[in-house]
């Protein structure tokens, strides 16, 4: 198959990872000593996952990688590019994809384009992007991508631990798939921020800026919003104006759940500013709830400002349950995973609405620093799959083999007490593997760890990392 051929490029399969062990945000609550709703309530979350030193995002990423792989029967000689997008480093210089090539070796197929990619929480979506222009290229072989993208997301004790989590996404790329990447519409905005931040390599825990950060967040969104809008309107020239109305979904980077909710409600109020001068506004539907909000637009004084936000949340209620809500549920249970976040929202969509045929869901893809794009898929039933694997022709094949709701049920909830002896047992962990001529052996148990799957068993002096796959049953 040429590139000239290549039709309706986009996701053919997917699967998450995430460790077995999490914690209830509500026992945090109470274990922290903070009001009553602060974590589950005012940042939106019920549990987030996590995991000890026995796990990496290396040990990770394979797991991820091994379940996409087994589930959908899928043929490693197929594969012709593997890239992850992720922001946990562990090494300056080796890739995390190189160690994914031990899972090619039996297969004898070591002819993989792809390497790593990162900035924040967005080397995900710079990866789905490279998989999909190669594939429209004249260097495309006919062969399909796969796209890993994840992290492990702590944070120092305070504020923001409760906003941590982790989980990795693996992705099929190919063309005719029955969720396909909406060719030539994009809005992208990139600047130089320092919202998010990790320049201490002997630490896991990032530098933030809380209040730059939601600010970047909300700045980027109006970018790309805007941007998209007339990407939109230029491709489908006669149609209706770009807005809400014209996604059927919408799915958000999610640090937490309260600033997903606060990002449609600036989508609304975006819909309004953009529907055009004062006297214009008035008819639209949003009139009611922003017209005091006139005079500001979309300056400086529009973020942050608590009566704005009040009324955009008011105004985008009934469309937060009907157009985002069914894709919250993964961020929800696992927190944070970063540059896997958006696409473990993309699964819980595809988990909670069971047709998707003709539907188009934009996406807010944002990583700090900053990055950040507003793209769409559209679900697309009425194909002819001509790939070799088990990959079906609509997303109820992927519902059906990656089974989120009941895995999340099989997890093993941990005591806030066994938490906090899971992150101190990380940042140990930090501090002692920075030591060439030590030996680094894990001290958690791997009791927890499911049949099959790979963990960390050792670095050695030399500083390279050994894993093993779990031979026993677990817990589970």
């Amino acid at each position: 198959m040429s590139a000239t051929t290549t039709r309706n490029i986009g996701i053919l399969a997917m699967d998450i990872y995430f460790p077995s062990t999490f914690v209830s945000q509500q026992d945090l609550e109470l274990y922290d000593g903070v009001s009553e709703g602060k974590y589950t309530k005012g940042l939106g979350q019920t549990n987030m996952s996590y995991c000890g030193d026995r796990e990496d995002i290396v040990s990770m990423c394979m797991n991820a990688l091994k379940q996409l792989m087994e589930k959908y029967n899928i043929d490693y000689n197929s594969i012709g590019r593997l890239e992850v997008g992720t922001e946990t480093i562990i090494d300056k210089s080796k890739s995390i994809k190189t160690a994914l090539m031990s899972l090619f070796q039996e297969s004898g197929n070591f002819n993989v384009e792809g390497v790593d990619t990162y900035n924040a929480c967005y080397g995900g979506t710079s990866a789905m992007f490279n998989s999909v222009q190669w594939m429209e290229s004249s260097y495309w072989d006919g062969r399909n991508a796969i796209v890993i993208t994840g992290d492990i997301a702590v944070y120092a004790k305070g504020n923001a631990r409760p906003t941590g989590g982790c989980g990795v996404v693996a992705m099929l790329i190919g063309p005719n798939a029955p969720l396909v990447m909406e060719c030539g519409l994009r809005g992208v905005h990139m600047e130089n921020a320092y919202d998010f931040y990790k320049p201490d390599l002997k630490s896991e825990y990032p530098y933030v800026d809380g209040k730059l950060s939601i600010e970047c967040y909300l700045r980027a969104l109006d970018r790309c919003y805007s941007l998209y809008k007339r990407s939109f309107e230029s491709k489908y020239v006669g149609c209706a104006p770009f807005s809400l109305e014209s996604a059927d979904y919408c799915v958000f980077h999610s640090p937490y759940n309260r600033l997903v909710q606060k990002s449609l409600g600036r989508m609304a109020y975006l819909d309004y500013i953009l529907s055009g001068s004062p006297e214009e506004r008035v008819k639209s539907c949003y009139r009611s709830f922003f017209a005091e909000f006139d005079g500001i637009g979309l300056t400086n004084e529009s973020y942050g400002n608590p009566k704005l936000d009040t009324a955009s949340l008011k105004a985008s209620e009934n469309e937060y349950k009907a157009k985002v809500l069914p894709s919250t549920t993964l961020a929800k249970e696992l927190g944070n995973c970063y540059s896997g976040s958006v696409y473990a929202s993309i699964l819980s969509l595809l988990t909670n609405v069971q047709n998707l045929n003709g539907k188009r869901v934009l996406v807010f893809s944002y990583g700090s620093g900053l990055a950040s794009t507003l793209f769409s898929f559209v679900g697309n039933y009425n194909n002819n799959n001509n790939n070799n694997n088990d990959s079906g022709k609509t997303t109820s094949s992927i519902v059906e083999k990656c089974n989120i709701n009941e895995r999340l049920q099989q997890r093993i909830k941990q005591t806030p007490e066994e938490f906090e002896k899971a992150m101190e047992m990380r940042e140990e962990s930090c501090k002692k593997q920075i030591s060439q001529g030590t030996i680094y052996n894990p001290i958690d148990s791997i009791k927890f760890i499911s049949k099959g799957s790979y963990y960390l068993d050792k670095i050695d002096d030399k500083l390279i990392r050994y894993y093993q796959q779990q031979q026993q049953q677990s817990s589970l």
